[in-house]
């Protein structure tokens, strides 16, 4: 009943596929304390709206909404919240916030397991922060409506103990680099999941632990990019693929690949997403950067005589911004080839 047995470790193969999205996330986590030194406006701006969307989108992966208009203020803690989704989603965003200031100092235990669920329900339900008392299933309903069990969880009596060990499981493999770290994650990720060790809340307490985990490790996208709404986004596959790496997951006979697959590919999603973001808003700056130099420019101009006033400017920026602003009517166009020319023109 684990992914961290050292037998089955033992006998994993990492697929091609696995090893080529490692190196890719590899290497965007190489960018990410670059474009936090380098673009502190764009990262200081996505920090704020990753925190709304994670709240948001964790919450109604679960089924728990509020209105749009709220949904900010409650996040940032300009309002109070009036019912028990409002609860929910001010305490997933304190859960947030403890991981961001303190990921360094948590470590991976049922107590911060259980405090994860304590914030991620509000603290106001009788058993936030607890165990279950019962035992519970995974449950999908087919087409025609009926109902069927697809994964029977660890019993309620054995959680506490299951979810030490796999605490410790964990650790272990961490020490003993049985894996490379983020498929140390995915794993953990799965066998929570499988556990389920709460009445309610299991998802956001995993997605919430998997950040936790992935900051440790030194992979902060989430920080930027809500790793919840890509989730979200990709909701189907999400399910899936936790279907088909949980089964024979009692008897450690399961199948990774397809977790892996998924887990790895929405990591690589938020990075791709956080590189594009970071880009256009560079180059929206640049572009603002070129209109004001044509506007202080006397005389006729040429893309050298722009690039000669700010060299750091990339020739292409400069034409496409000036092609821009020719189609706006703010310039026109004297000449053609190498010797052309640009004026302002005249109101």
């Amino acid at each position: 009943m684990s992914s961290f047995k050292p037998k089955y470790l033992a006998q994993l193969t990492l697929h091609p596929s696995i090893g080529w999205s490692l190196a890719q996330i590899a290497e965007a986590r190489g960018l990410q304390e670059v474009w936090r030194r380098t673009k502190p406006e764009v990262t200081a701006r996505l920090r704020e709206s990753a925190l709304i969307q994670s709240a948001e989108s964790s919450n109604r992966i679960e089924g728990v909404e509020v209105e749009r208009k709220r949904l900010a203020p409650l996040v940032l803690g300009s309002a109070r919240p009036k019912d028990r989704s409002e609860e929910e989603i001010v305490g997933y965003r304190k859960a947030l916030q403890w991981i961001h200031s303190s990921h360094s100092k948590i470590e991976v235990s049922p107590d911060s397991i259980q405090k994860l669920h304590l914030f991620a329900q509000g603290g106001l339900v009788g058993d936030a922060g607890q165990w279950k008392s019962r035992d519970n299933e995974i449950i999908e309903f087919s087409q025609a409506g009926e109902r069927m069990v697809r994964f029977k969880c660890t019993p309620a009596r054995e959680t506490a103990k299951a979810i030490a060990r796999l605490c410790q499981a964990y650790q272990d493999a961490q020490e003993n680099r049985a894996l490379p770290d983020l498929l140390l994650v995915a794993n953990l990720t799965l066998d929570f999941l499988c556990i389920h060790p709460f009445r309610d809340g299991n998802g956001r307490v995993s997605r919430l632990l998997t950040l936790l985990c992935l900051y440790q490790w030194g992979y902060e996208v989430g920080r930027y990019i809500s790793l919840e709404r890509v989730i979200e986004s990709t909701k189907e596959d999400y399910y899936r693929t936790l279907g088909q790496s949980s089964m024979g997951w009692h008897s450690s006979s399961h199948e990774l690949l397809p977790w892996w697959s998924y887990f790895l590919g929405h990591i690589k999603t938020a990075y791709q997403e956080l590189k594009d973001r970071v880009e256009i808003a560079s180059e929206d700056s640049k572009t603002s950067l070129v209109k004001g130099l044509v506007s202080e420019v006397s005389g006729d101009f040429s893309i050298s005589d722009i690039l000669k006033l700010q060299p750091s400017l990339d020739r292409e920026i400069v034409k496409k911004t000036l092609g821009k602003l020719r189609k706006e009517g703010s310039i026109v166009l004297i000449g053609k080839g190498r010797g052309a020319k640009w004026r302002l023109r005249k109101k």
